[in-house]
């Protein structure tokens, strides 16, 4: 399964629809999680966090949405809360599973965004034929779509082929407004592909350095992106930007300088998406068995010196892309142990010695001859890596 993020085109009675109904979306899903906390405080109460969601969304439901104080939520369709409610359930099984932090409450400071479930019934184009198709909603090829309770929107490009949709998730990245849809298809892999295995090693001056000598960077947009950002945040230090606490109000011109920062923020992530994206499939494309270091990114980011080329570069994002791509392209992503020492050995005879983050090239001390670059040399480590210290992704 994949999915498909469209840009909408949207007129401003359209865009303050939409934002009405992440508004709502975030006031339901604040609303639940402030009772869930609540609800652990009654010790005599033993239920699980999906059993105590279930009475919550319940109460709301039958009780607050029913209240004549909170009558224009009635404007909004009801799968919108009861997806605000399923991901706060997600949320809170994560936190569980230690795999995120403890949830917090939304912000609309953090952007809008809500999903529509479809539940039953035919939600059809105009003049398109009807398909035989109960909780799913059909969508036709052009641009234009629509979305279950909220009607039909335009889209800036086509949907390429005729799908379906059971879930739909609308968001705004700046002033740009997306809808996102899973479709229920599976990408055929490759059979074969050139190469067999290879080793990646990743960096902060040179981004990625193969086993067979190819070496990637990151596009230089990246930083011109970077330094134009802090250009802005310094020229607009002195800004009144509010504070709800003192009852300070945000200025006009901070509000335009918001909208400013946060084109420039979206920007900075395309770029940075783009070339991950086109990275990872280019490398999926060419080797089968990729093999990669299991680095703690959480630590790294605590040096204060290397956090903002780490966090720049989007490691971990790399990672995360080779892995899910895995079914699309037929490869196999291995990661060697975080304490196998692939820059300290040498490739050719195995010789461990001390290498500082100073020292650029590998020069073994055994006598053996090796001089390479010191990411090539840990590269070809990690390609040829012992099996005891290798484990999917």
């Amino acid at each position: 399964m994949y999915s498909l993020k469209l840009e909408l085109k949207l007129n401003n009675k359209e865009k303050t629809r939409l934002s009405g109904c992440a508004g709502f979306a975030r006031f339901v899903y604040n609303y639940g999680l402030s009772m869930l906390v609540q609800s652990w405080e009654f010790e005599g109460i033993k239920a699980s966090d999906s059993k105590r969601l279930s009475a919550i969304e319940k109460v709301f439901t039958n009780y607050v949405k029913a209240s004549p104080d909170y009558a224009w939520m009635q404007q909004y369709p009801s799968a919108i809360y009861s997806s605000a409610f399923r991901n706060l359930g997600k949320a809170f099984d994560r936190w569980r599973k230690g795999e995120s932090d403890f949830p917090r409450f939304k912000s609309k400071k953090r952007g809008d965004s809500f999903t529509v479930l479809k539940k039953a019934g035919i939600y059809p184009t105009k003049g398109e034929p009807m398909l035989p198709f109960s909780n799913r909603q059909v969508l036709y090829p052009g641009k234009q779509i629509t979305v279950p309770g909220l009607g039909s929107f335009r889209l800036k490009r086509a949907i390429p082929f005729l799908c379906s949709s059971q879930t739909f998730t609308i968001s705004r990245t700046a002033e740009k407004w997306f809808v996102a849809f899973m479709l229920d298809a599976d990408v055929i892999p490759p059979i074969i592909h050139p190469m067999e295995s290879v080793g990646v090693d990743l960096g902060i001056k040179c981004f990625a350095t193969l086993s067979d000598g190819t070496t990637i960077t990151a596009p230089p947009q990246l930083k011109i992106a970077k330094i134009k950002l802090s250009k802005q945040q310094w020229h607009n230090r002195n800004k009144q930007f509010g504070n709800r606490k003192k009852a300070i109000r945000a200025s006009n011109k901070a509000k335009q300088y918001f909208g400013e920062i946060a084109k420039t923020h979206a920007h900075l992530a395309n770029i940075r998406q783009d070339f991950l994206q086109k990275t990872t499939t280019d490398i999926s494309r060419n080797y089968y068995r990729i093999r990669i270091e299991d680095l703690n990114i959480s630590q790294m980011m605590a040096n204060h010196k290397l956090s903002n080329a780490i966090a720049n570069l989007g490691l971990y994002e790399f990672r995360r892309m080779l892995t899910y791509k895995q079914p699309f392209f037929g490869t196999r992503v291995e990661l060697v142990d975080r304490w196998f020492p692939s820059s300290k050995t040498c490739c050719e005879c195995g010789h461990i010695q001390s290498m500082p983050l100073s020292e650029r090239v590998f020069v073994c001390e055994a006598g053996c001859g090796n001089i390479r670059d010191r990411d090539e040399n840990a590269s070809i480590n990690l390609r040829d890596a012992p099996f005891d210290k290798i484990r999917l992704a």
